[in-house]
């Protein structure tokens, strides 16, 4: 495996054969990030510069677990990356519950709750097969995955925009009566812009392959911001697409056209035209399952080298594939999903519930980053990996913090019902994931098994340029 300078000095020495191969290109990493992003503004970049940073100084498998390692310490990196890990499980299975509804209307069976559950256990079956297969086989479906969001995205809605517009653009600046319960529109604007959370991560996959990635400190940066700039360009596209082929725009508002998309798109291409439009949707949400997939299997493998789970030494095992299926098995693609969609078979109401859970649990393990490489900037860090945001770097490091924490505060806001769990559906279960795993934690400190380095910015950085210079 071809590694640069750099990364011999930041990756733990692997067990023997226990070691990726970079077959991972640009655009491949790119797609990787941009089918997880899943498609507006700019200041979702934020995040991506801060990461691009970080990942270029320290391209290192498992993405937020490392970086927070280092930029922190193992206990701070432990809790970020436990966050994160459920945040994942908990995303894939929202989408694939998601995917198999799209797959029961295209092959024409019913959407039982039986039915649902065995479509997902299938789905998730099969793209760990795929993940399985290799690297490589990973790359290319990204990569086929990325044009299917480009034609099922940017090309339908292009179409629409052409031949089925029909509203004025507007329309696009009148808030055609819409207000909150309480009357307000601002009110009704902020929870619309929860949208843009919901649909704006995703690039930190980018990070997570680091070490199948050929020169990883230039090209994770740039795949992580090409991730971002497609995805908003995707996303202003799809939403005018929609938003001004409708024929029938104000019931969708009033809320008397419940699932506006399907009508648009039979309206607009017929019966036939939408199924071939399911089929690529379908194909797209597969790939991100794939790419999510081999986010979470990246960070468990990560999380297993330095010795933070039970069994860490058989998920640390990388297979002839140069894949961690030990990480795969278990957890990341078949267990922990599975069980989650047993318990939305049974409890169906519960799927929105999870998904709401799943954003800001992602948001927030975010923040635990950009909060740590804030913190080794104020105590004189200037990060030294091939890409960096220069002086620029604070600026861009505050707002990033700023921005997110607004949005943690949206995510956190109360539901509208009377019931305490659905109300409090976000924070409860956030509750119960971060005292899960301060209890374990306390009990087990798996941050104890490993010399790992942790907290060494300043000084990683002073050998990075040290190193450039002779």
């Amino acid at each position: 495996m071809e590694q640069t300078s750099a990364t011999k000095s930041i990756v733990p020495p692997p067990e023997k054969g226990q070691q990726f191969n970079r077959s991972i290109g640009l655009v491949s990493n790119f797609a990787l990030g941009f089918t997880y992003l899943s498609p507006l503004t700019a200041v979702y970049s934020l995040f991506a510069l801060v990461f691009g940073e970080v990942a270029s100084q320290y391209p290192i498998t498992g993405g937020l677990y490392p970086w927070a390692r280092r930029l922190w310490g193992k206990k701070y990196a432990w809790i970020a990356a436990w966050i994160y890990l459920w945040a994942l499980v908990v995303t894939i299975t929202s989408i694939v519950e998601y995917t198999s509804t799209f797959v029961a209307s295209l092959f024409h069976y019913g959407d039982t709750p039986i039915a649902m559950l065995l479509t997902s256990v299938v789905l998730l079956a099969i793209m760990m097969g795929v993940n399985m297969s290799g690297t490589k086989n990973l790359a290319r479906v990204a990569r086929f995955g990325f044009w299917c969001e480009i034609i099922s995205v940017i090309a339908l809605d292009i179409y629409l925009l052409i031949f089925h517009r029909s509203q004025p653009f507007s329309v696009v600046f009148d808030a055609m009566g819409a207000l909150a319960k309480d009357g307000s529109y601002g009110t009704a604007f902020m929870s619309a812009s929860l949208m843009g959370l919901f649909m704006f991560f995703g690039f930190e996959a980018c990070g997570n392959v680091a070490e199948e990635v050929q020169n990883p400190g230039r090209k994770i940066p740039v795949a992580m911001i090409l991730s971002i700039v497609f995805g908003a360009i995707s996303a202003v596209i799809s939403i005018l697409g929609y938003l001004l082929s409708s024929p029938d725009l104000m019931n969708i508002v009033n809320g008397k056209i419940a699932d506006p998309i399907p009508a648009i798109l039979n309206d607009a291409l017929g019966e036939k035209g939408a199924t071939l439009f399911i089929v690529i949707a379908v194909v797209a949400m597969l790939s991100c399952i794939l790419s999510l997939k081999a986010a979470l299997s990246r960070l468990i493998f990560s999380f297993s080298r330095d010795k933070m789970l039970p069994g860490s030494e058989w998920l640390a095992k990388i297979s002839k594939h140069c894949v961690p299926d030990n990480a795969m098995l278990p957890t990341a693609y078949c267990l922990l999903p599975m069980v989650i969609c047993v318990w939305v078979y049974f409890q169906p109401d519960n799927l929105s519930r999870i998904t709401a859970f799943a954003v800001i649990g992602i948001y927030i393990s975010f923040q635990m980053v950009i909060l740590a490489a804030l913190r080794q900037r104020l105590k004189g860090c200037k990060p030294a990996g091939e890409w960096t945001l220069g002086s620029w770097g604070m600026l861009v490091n505050v707002m990033a913090l700023a921005y997110g924490i607004g949005g943690i505060w949206l995510l956190a806001q109360p539901a509208d019902s009377t019931n305490f769990i659905d109300r409090w559906t976000v924070l409860v279960g956030l509750a119960l994931i971060v005292g899960s795993g301060l209890a374990y934690m306390a009990l087990a400190r798996p941050f104890g098994h490993s010399d790992a380095p942790e907290n060494d910015a300043i000084e990683y950085a002073d050998k990075l340029k040290l190193s450039r210079e002779y």
